[in-house]
């Protein structure tokens, strides 16, 4: 019986002395058991290498290559414009409620700094001494192509920068779809007026 307490006592002193020295440096790499090709030989991306003749790892893809999910073939869809090369007069995507609210959504997010929330070029950045904007609900922008306001939230026009990194492509079309709500909201023709609601116009 004392035999086995003094073994119990031994074992756990070694325990807890191997404790001690966990996460301690240590000079010998640790015991790699399954090393599942780990520490193979291979080239880093973008490393430099000795088997093909400008001395990179790395080869340019095929010309023409496209990334899977990434084949914008639709030029209507992508690009904005018709098969003439012209902008688009009318948003490629059904014009719905919910893409209404997901680009009054987006709008609001990207847009309203310098827009502002009605669209008329006096956003926040105005305060600030920067040009402002043009308002969406001048006679020119009120008469120009969905396609026109695709491209300059795609390509950047003046001192707009790009959109496209990020904005998707869907969610730009839905941003136009709300730019034509608001210019609607303010320059709605008498016939859009519930008949019972028009005595109410001052």
């Amino acid at each position: 019986m004392r035999r086995m307490i003094t073994v119990l006592i031994t074992l756990g002193a070694v325990v807890i002395l191997t404790g001690c020295f966990r996460g301690m440096p240590k000079k010998k790499p640790p015991i790699h058991l399954i090393p599942d090709m780990d520490t193979q030989p291979k080239y880093l991306p973008q490393s430099t290498g000795q088997f093909f003749a400008d001395d990179m790892s790395m080869r340019q893809p095929v010309y023409g290559t496209v990334a899977r999910g990434y084949l914008e073939a639709n030029d209507s869809l992508y690009k904005g414009v018709d098969v003439n090369g012209q902008p688009l007069e009318h948003n490629p995507l059904p014009v719905t409620m919910d893409l209404l609210k997901e680009g009054q959504k987006e709008f609001n997010i990207y847009c309203t700094p310098c827009h502002s929330k009605v669209g008329d070029g006096r956003g926040i950045i105005v305060q600030y001494n920067y040009v402002p904007p043009a308002s969406f609900h001048t006679d020119r922008l009120r008469k120009a192509p969905d396609g026109h306001f695709f491209d300059v939230m795609t390509n950047g026009l003046r001192n707009m920068p790009s959109y496209a990194n990020q904005i998707a492509v869907r969610d730009r079309w839905a941003i136009v779809a709300y730019i034509r709500a608001l210019q609607r909201s303010q320059h709605a023709p008498l016939a859009d007026i519930p008949q019972d609601k028009r005595n109410q116009l001052k």
